[in-house]
């Protein structure tokens, strides 16, 4: 089951999968696999795992911090733009969570994915307006309305 975290406190030690859902306030260039594009600002989601020690919470603090070293693709991003949060399977796959974004494009090619065979990239571009899977939606919608009393 999918849910939707904007803080890494709510998000346990275990193992699984995460599209990061990350804002660009500038462009920026990124590269991967000797190619660089200049990415536009917007919204981006990428897809990620978190099988080693600390799991998810562990994985997902990492990439809110600005001080560190640049080891990761998408460390590009996460330096310069804003993590807003995270679509998070305990268990899951992000080559799974990358396919279920498959109407979203591209914006370059290897992004997070030079050690996958299944996949063309692992970031995609979330244009303003366009939808996410409707489980996606359904989980945002339930972590951002009030609790109930």
């Amino acid at each position: 089951m999918i849910r939707f975290i904007r803080e890494t406190g709510a998000v346990n030690a275990a193992p699984g999968a995460y599209a990061l859902w990350l804002r660009l306030g500038a462009p920026l260039t990124a590269t991967a696999g000797g190619i660089a594009v200049t990415l536009e600002s917007g919204d981006y989601l990428y897809c990620g795992s978190a099988k080693g020690p600390g799991g998810l919470r562990a994985r997902l603090a990492r990439h809110r911090r600005k001080d560190k070293r640049a080891h990761w693709h998408v460390d590009q991003l996460t330096l310069q733009g804003q993590v807003l949060g995270a679509f998070i399977v305990e268990g899951g796959d992000e080559c799974a969570l990358n396919a279920a974004l498959s109407a979203l494009p591209i914006p370059l090619l290897g992004f997070g994915s030079s050690d996958c065979s299944r996949c063309a990239a692992h970031l995609r571009l979330w244009p303003k307006g366009a939808a996410l899977p409707s489980d996606w939606e359904n989980a945002r919608k339930a972590a951002e309305s009030p609790p109930p009393d």
